[in-house]
């Protein structure tokens, strides 16, 4: 063979396996956005569902109830000097009968606990707390005498241990996780504990997570819905729609919710302290946890079921800087393949029902393993657009698979939010929320699947780093 024809030989190989690689990169992104697509028809109908029910939703009879099964309310603290106060109020204005509020200072190296114990007079107590969970050292117990608080002091292990430690001190027999930067509206405990109070089937249930950048708070109460004045915040509102709203509720309808938000989530108390606790081994201990319980259920044949109910609004402040956005999306994606390293038993299992044998490979081969599939699809459809290998119809094609589709469905989190919700009443607001749902997909969300690529690197590693998020505090008018 000549020099020549094998070098255009080599040439051809090379320009069909580009062209290969795009139309196999081409079918991944129909097939990702076709599964999205049946995510949002069912959720569209779920939260329709749920908006017309709540007319008749019973919350008055509920909130005065004396057949209410008492929550504890467990809040990690680490280093929140500057949300702790304002959280704490919005949680003693809860709207539920009987209630608790247990803050854990997780060896906070700020004033967390000097603000806490000025801003609620506390004082040291001799109460106990049991040993059911392993945790780090306890040092002071606090308590109040005019509101139902009580602060746990101990030394620094991790939110996990932290989260431990507030179910061990809890009293009550449903554990409400809640982050410490978040603010809960008025009615918040009651959307979330009724299906939990409707139903001995549930065995756990998430809550909405909002955007709080932006929003006018006073006495740690939401008082004014609102956009930020920031780019980067404003990309996160359209995320946590898209998650929330489409995401979880699609896959709580198909019972295979693999994550509750670390931020806001119910369970039962002593499914928790059976199970052994968070684990603290890990930095994605709220899907690991929720992972786990589903196993835990499944294979003792139980029928208890772990939902998501769409409105029971916690409300939270995000990062505000690229640098902190790129910890938040390192440390989950981290978490996310450290779950399913742990529990890949349950990988296409039909003993695990629907979290087997679609909750689980979904999240396998397009959360943990796509931001590696879609580098690859930029890079070979680049290097094939250079190479003159692609024609047009086959760039338009591409084009609308990767970022079109995508645009779509951010605009119809944006719709569904605005026809059922509504959460957001000025036009301007609206507005900004649609330009950015467009805008998301040139620039934003590729970096997004670079820090999600990059964290499989940091988790090959062994990486268990948490990485500090930095508040401004739900006052600061610049959010």
């Amino acid at each position: 063979m000549k020099a020549g024809d094998k070098k255009q030989g080599l040439r051809m190989t090379a320009e069909g396996f580009v062209l290969a690689v795009n139309y196999a990169i081409l079918g991944y992104f129909l097939l990702l956005n076709g599964f999205y697509l049946m995510l949002y028809v069912i959720s569209f109908r779920v939260v329709s569902d749920y908006a017309r029910r709540e007319v008749f939703s019973g919350f008055s009879e509920l909130a005065v109830s004396q057949h209410a099964p008492g929550i504890s309310l467990i809040v990690p603290a680490y280093n929140e000097e500057a949300t702790i106060a304002a959280s704490v109020r919005s949680f003693l204005a809860l709207n539920y009968p009987k209630f608790e509020i247990v803050v854990i200072n997780d060896g906070s190296r700020d004033r967390t606990i000097e603000i806490l114990r000025k801003e609620f007079e506390l004082k040291a107590s001799d109460q106990s707390v049991q040993p059911e969970l392993q945790t780090q050292p306890i040092r002071t117990v606090y308590t109040s005498a005019r509101d139902k608080i009580l602060v746990v002091d101990k030394d620094n292990g991790g939110k996990a241990d932290a989260l431990n430690a507030g179910i061990c001190a809890a009293r009550y027999p449903l554990i409400c996780c809640i982050d410490a930067d978040v603010i809960l509206e008025e009615d918040a405990l009651l959307r979330l504990a009724r299906p939990m109070i409707e139903s001995s089937d549930v065995a756990a249930v998430g809550g909405i997570v909002r955007v709080a950048n932006g929003c006018t708070v006073e006495m740690g109460r939401v008082i004014d819905v609102k956009t930020s004045r920031q780019a980067l915040p404003n990309f996160q509102i359209v995320e946590y729609l898209r998650a929330f709203l489409a995401g979880r509720t699609g896959w709580s309808s198909l019972n295979a919710l693999l994550i509750i938000s670390g931020a806001f989530g119910m369970f039962r108390r002593h499914d928790i302290v059976a199970a052994g606790g968070y684990a603290s081994d890990t930095v994605g201990e709220d899907m690991e946890l929720v992972t786990r319980l589903h196993k835990t259920l499944r294979s003792a044949k139980c029928k208890e079921r772990i939902v998501f109910v769409p409105d029971p609004v916690a409300w939270t402040e995000v990062p505000v800087s690229l640098r902190v956005l790129r910890r938040q999306r390192d440390r989950w994606h981290r978490g996310l393949l450290d779950t399913l390293q742990r529990h890949r038993t349950m990988l296409f299992n039909p003993r695990y029902g629907t979290v087997g044998m679609l909750g689980m490979p979904y999240f396998l081969f397009f959360e943990a393993l796509g931001p590696v599939i879609e580098l690859v699809g930029y890079i070979a459809f680049t290097i094939g657009l250079s190479l003159g290998i692609l024609d047009v119809g086959f760039a338009v094609a591409f084009f609308v698979a990767a970022v079109g589709l995508g645009i779509i469905l951010s605009l119809a989190a944006v719709l569904l939010e605005e026809m059922r919700l509504r959460r957001y009443h000025r036009w301007s607001d609206l507005a900004r929320i649609t330009a950015y749902a467009v805008l998301e997909n040139f620039g934003y969300r590729q970096l997004n699947t670079f820090w999600r690529a990059f964290a499989i690197i940091t988790y090959l590693r062994k990486n268990q780093t948490w990485g500090a998020m930095e508040r401004q505090g739900f006052d600061n008018p610049t959010g």
